[in-house]
């Protein structure tokens, strides 16, 4: 399925969710809802452990009644929809697209990995005011095929929607399955390649901070975007593959255009 149309479905989700999950329980006229949307362009590895950039578009949609502030997002969570708020807690299905690996982009004889459509949930708790803890839970349904997990820990300042900064660490799993596909050698492609074999395990693979910025330039538009890095360990960083076609070093960052708007 091609990536603009899973896109557009989850940004559309994301559009409708807030609504279905309010539904019950509300009675009398409802206060005028707030939509923010934003896109523009980011760069992130072109596939796990790669030492290149690859473009892709950069999108957010977030919705909010009257004038409560948006809820915060970090720019380089997975898209989710939060189907149960309650006391600092949020809780929802999550989706992800990771790229494809082409043997063209690391020019060597090993094999190429699908782009993947990655379905799971999330969990969300605020333990201070300040102070957010974040966990998702995906399974790839295709192309690599594992299972992996991100966890977050935000420290957030902000000034209702004028402004937004939010800093913190990043901690990446995954099982046997999502690691071999990116980082093992087999026989064949050790013969092929001259590299020695090497088959990874599960566990943490990368960890690293990230950084999400939002300034409202009028009531209507803003900048929105994000710088993160990650630094591959363990199997992923040991892997021969990494060592001599990536980088254990993984940049990526977006900057995007919000318009906000009332419906």
């Amino acid at each position: 399925m091609p990536k603009h149309i899973l896109l557009a479905a989850g940004a559309a989700l994301a559009l409708l969710a807030p609504g279905l999950a309010c539904a019950q329980g509300q009675d009398g006229p409802r206060e005028p809802r707030r939509i923010r949307l934003a896109l523009g362009p980011q760069w992130v590895p072109s596939y796990p452990g790669s030492d290149e950039l690859k473009l892709r578009p950069l999108i957010d949609v977030s919705t909010t009644r009257g004038d409560r502030p948006f809820a915060f997002e970090a720019a380089d969570e997975s898209a989710a929809i939060p189907l149960i708020r309650t006391s600092g807690i949020a809780i929802g299905p999550t989706f992800n697209i990771e790229g494809s690996r082409r043997r063209e982009e690391v020019d060597a004889p090993i094999d190429e990995v699908g782009t993947t459509i990655e379905l799971g949930g999330f969990a969300q708790a605020w333990l201070a005011p300040q102070l957010r803890a974040h966990a998702e839970l995906r399974q790839g349904v295709n192309g690599h095929g594992g299972l992996v997990s991100n966890l977050s820990l935000d420290y957030v300042v902000r000034d209702g929607d004028r402004w937004l900064f939010s800093l913190g660490p990043r901690v990446s799993l995954s099982d046997s399955k999502y690691q071999r596909a990116y980082f093992s050698v087999d026989p064949r492609e050790s013969a092929a390649t001259g590299l020695p074999q090497f088959r990874p395990r599960g566990g943490v693979h990368a960890a690293g901070a990230s950084a999400t910025a939002l300034y409202q330039l009028t009531d209507t538009w803003g900048l929105y975007g994000y710088v993160k890095y990650d630094r591959l360990v363990r199997d992923a960083a040991d892997s021969p593959i990494t060592r001599a076609y990536g980088s254990r070093d993984q940049f990526s960052g977006g900057l995007s255009l919000s318009f906000t708007f009332t419906r």
